[in-house]
C-alpha cells in the first residue's frame, strides 16, 4: 500500500471513530422520545377505552328503563297499562332534567378527581361540616346545568353514567304506587327524586360525603362501600316506595274488613318475564361498568358473580314458592332474580363466585318471605314488589358486602389502605359501616321522601284518582289513550279470600267500594 493509500486508510479509520459515538447519541434522544411517545399513547388510549367502556355500560343501564316498564306493566291490570308504562318512560327525562339542573352538581360537585377519565379535578367543592378536626360531606357544590368547571368531556361521561343510574332509583317508586296515582303527582314527585333525594345520599356515598369518610375518619372499614348501588339506587328507590306507598294507601278491593288480603293479578305475565330478561342484561352495564374503566380486569369477575347472584335468586324464589305454595310461580320467579341482582350489586366486585351464589339465593327467599310480610302484616299494598325487591335485598347487598368481602380488591378504597375485608375475613368495622349506611338511607331518604311527597301534595291537590277513575281504570282519565282499545277488559278483577266485605284499608284516601 502505498503512503497516500495508508493516509487515507487511517484517516478514515479516525473519522468511523469519531463519527460512531456521536451517531449512538444522536440516536439515544430519539430513543427516549419514543418511549415518551409510546408512553403516552398508551395513557390516552387507556383513558379512551374507559371512556368508551363508561359510555357503552350507560347506554345499557338506559335500556333497564325499558325492562322496568315491561315488568311493571305487565305486573298490574291491562285498565291501568298506558297509565303505568307512560309513568315509566316519562321519569326517564323528567327526573333526567332535573338531575341536570340541580341533583348531579349536588352529588358529585365535590367528587374530585375522575380518575379513570384521565384525571380531571375540578369537580372540587363538597359543602362540609368539619367537627372533631375532620370533614363531613354533605353535599356537592359545583356543576350545576353542567356549566361552567363540568363543561368537559370526562364530566360529561361521568353525568351520562351517573344519571341513567339516578333514573333507576326514580322508576322504582312508580310500581309500588302504580293503578291509583295521579300522573301530575306523579311528575312533581319524580322532580324532587332527580333533583334533592337520590343526589344527596348518593353525595354521602359516592361523592366524598360523610358515609364514605367514615373510614378514613373513624376507622369503620373503608367507609360505606357500596359498589355500584344496592343501597345508593336500590335502597334508595325501596324505600321511597315503601313510604310512598304507605302513605297513598292501598288499591281498592285489596284488603277486606278482618285485615286479609286478595290478589290482583297483573295482566301480562310473559311481558313481565320479558321486561326481567332485559334488567338482568343491562346488569352488567350496571356493575361492570361502574369500574369506569374497560382496563380494570376485575370487570371480568363482577359481571360473572352478577350473572350467578341473579340465577341463583330465581332459582331459590322458585323453590320456596314451589315447596309452600304448591306452585312455582312466574312472578316470584321474576321478583327472585331481580331480588338476586339487586344484592349482589354491592358486592359484586369484592366477593367470590361462591359468595355471589350465597348471596343471590338469600336474596331470592328474602324477596318471597318479605312480599308476604308487607302484603299480609304491614298492609302496605306493592302492586309488584318493588319494596321487597328493592328495599330490602338493596339492605341485604350492602350487609353482605360487610359479611363476605374477601380483600381482594379495593385498595385505597375512599382513601383507606388495603384491600375491602368483610366481616368474615377479618373486619368486622367495615360491617359497622355497612350497617350505619342502611340505617342512613333509611331515616334520611325516607324522611325526604315523606317531605317531597307532602310537598307534591299541596302543588297538585292530593296524589290520588278518585274512586270512580280508579274503578274504571286510569288509561282514559289519566292518559286520554286506552293501551288496549280493541281488547274487552278480562283482567281486572280482584281475586277475593272467600266472602269477607272489603275495608277500607290502611291509610286509603279514597272510600272503596266491594271489590270488583
Amino acid at each position: 500500500m502505498t503512503g497516500d493509500g495508508m493516509r487515507r486508510s487511517v484517516g478514515l479509520g479516525l473519522l468511523l471513530a469519531l463519527a460512531c459515538p456521536l451517531v449512538l447519541a444522536a440516536q439515544a434522544v430519539p430513543a427516549d422520545s419514543l418511549a415518551q411517545a409510546a408512553n403516552a399513547a398508551a395513557a390516552a388510549n387507556t383513558v379512551a377505552i374507559n371512556f368508551v367502556w363508561t359510555l357503552v355500560a350507560g347506554f345499557l343501564v338506559m335500556f333497564m328503563q325499558a325492562g322496568f316498564a315491561m315488568v311493571e306493566t305487565g305486573f298490574t291490570r291491562a285498565k291501568n297499562a298506558a297509565h303505568t308504562i307512560t309513568m315509566n318512560f316519562m321519569v326517564y327525562g323528567i327526573a333526567m332534567l332535573a338531575y341536570w339542573a340541580v341533583g348531579f352538581a349536588l352529588q358529585a360537585g365535590g367528587v374530585g378527581a375522575l380518575g379513570t377519565l384521565g384525571g380531571y379535578d375540578k369537580l372540587a367543592h363538597e359543602v362540609s361540616l368539619t367537627i372533631g378536626g375532620k370533614d363531613w360531606g354533605l353535599f356537592g357544590g359545583t356543576g350545576f346545568f353542567l356549566t361552567g368547571v363540568a363543561y368537559t368531556a370526562p364530566v360529561f361521561a361521568y353525568f351520562l353514567f351517573q344519571m341513567v343510574f339516578m333514573d333507576t332509583a326514580a322508576t322504582i317508586p312508580t310500581g309500588a304506587l302504580a293503578e291509583r296515582w295521579k300522573f301530575s303527582a306523579f311528575v312533581v314527585f319524580s322532580v324532587f327524586v332527580g333533583a334533592f333525594i337520590y343526589p344527596i345520599y348518593a353525595n354521602w356515598t359516592w361523592g366524598g360525603g360523610w358515609l364514605a369518610m367514615l373510614g378514613k375518619n373513624l376507622g369503620l372499614g373503608h367507609g360505606h362501600v357500596d359498589f355500584a348501588g344496592s343501597s345508593v339506587v336500590h335502597m334508595t328507590g325501596g324505600v321511597m316506595a315503601f313510604v310512598t306507598a304507605a302513605l297513598l294507601g292501598p288499591r281498592r278491593g285489596k284488603y277486606n274488613a278482618d285485615g286479609s288480603s286478595n290478589a290482583i293479578p297483573g295482566h301480562n305475565i310473559p311481558m313481565a318475564l320479558i321486561g326481567t330478561f332485559i334488567l338482568a342484561f343491562g346488569w352488567f352495564g350496571f356493575n361492570a361498568g361502574s369500574t369506569l374503566a374497560g382496563s380494570d380486569l376485575r370487570i371480568g369477575v363482577i359481571a360473572t358473580n352478577t350473572m350467578l347472584a341473579g340465577a341463583a335468586g330465581g332459582i331459590t324464589a322458585m323453590l320456596y314458592m314451589w315447596l309452600k305454595y304448591g306452585k312455582p310461580d312466574p312472578s316470584m320467579v321474576a321478583n327472585g332474580t331481580l331480588a338476586g341482582l339487586v344484592a349482589i350489586t354491592a358486592p359484586c366486585a369484592f366477593v367470590t363466585a361462591p359468595s355471589a351464589v350465597l348471596i343471590g339465593g338469600i336474596a331470592g327467599v328474602l324477596v318471597c318471605v318479605a312480599v308476604f310480610f308487607i302484603d299480609g302484616r304491614l298492609h302496605i299494598d306493592d302492586p309488584v314488589g318493588a319494596i321487597s325487591v328493592h328495599g330490602v335485598n338493596g339492605l341485604w347487598g350492602i350487609l353482605s358486602l360487610g359479611l363476605l368481602a374477601d380483600g381482594t380488591y379495593g385498595d385505597g378504597w375512599n382513601g383507606v389502605p388495603g384491600a375491602v375485608r368483610g366481616l368474615l375475613y377479618g373486619d368486622a368495622s367495615q360491617f359497622v359501616a355497612q350497617l350505619v349506611g342502611g340505617l342512613a338511607n333509611f331515616v334520611a331518604v325516607g324522611a325526604m321522601a315523606y317531605a317531597a311527597y307532602k310537598v307534591t301534595q299541596l302543588v297538585v291537590g292530593g296524589h290520588r284518582v278518585s274512586a270512580e277513575v280508579e274503578e274504571l281504570g286510569l288509561d282514559l282519565p289519566e292518559m286520554g289513550a286506552l293501551a288496549y282499545p280493541d281488547t274487552p277488559e278480562v283482567s281486572s278483577a280482584v281475586i277475593l279470600r272467600g266472602s269477607a266485605p272489603v275495608s277500607l284499608g290502611a291509610g286509603q284516601l279514597e272510600p272503596a267500594p266491594e271489590a270488583i
